[in-house]
């Protein structure tokens, strides 16, 4: 089993809805909402400030392509951050939960 770590940042009022959403749906296992994060980059040709927060979202390999659908669909942004890590080394009775809860097929959603 391959597991990924998501980070995906966005204002604080969304957060909480969209990782309930992700993990309701078994997209993730677990998501970790770390607010305070403040964000700089160039967008439209000028550097800009952000006040976010950050998810991280554990789910497995299989997942990431609805993940990734439901994340880009329901994200406030018009380019939403959504960066997907390996994380396929860890303990191995956590990895198997995180394998087991993010399976498809308990909620009726489709890949």
């Amino acid at each position: 089993m391959s597991a990924l770590i998501v980070f995906c940042t966005l204002p604080a009022d969304a957060a909480d809805r969209l990782a309930r959403l992700l993990v309701e749906q078994r997209l993730a296992a677990c998501v970790q909402a770390l607010p305070g994060l403040r964000s700089t980059y160039r967008w439209a040709g000028s550097v800009t400030q952000a006040d976010e927060t950050l998810l991280l979202i554990k789910t497995s390999a299989a997942r990431y392509a609805a993940l990734e659908r439901t994340l880009a669909a329901h994200h406030p942004y018009e380019l939403p951050e959504i960066l997907a890590v390996d994380a396929s080394a860890g303990l191995p009775a956590y990895l198997r939960w995180l394998a087991e809860e993010s399976a498809a097929g308990e909620t009726g959603d489709a890949d």
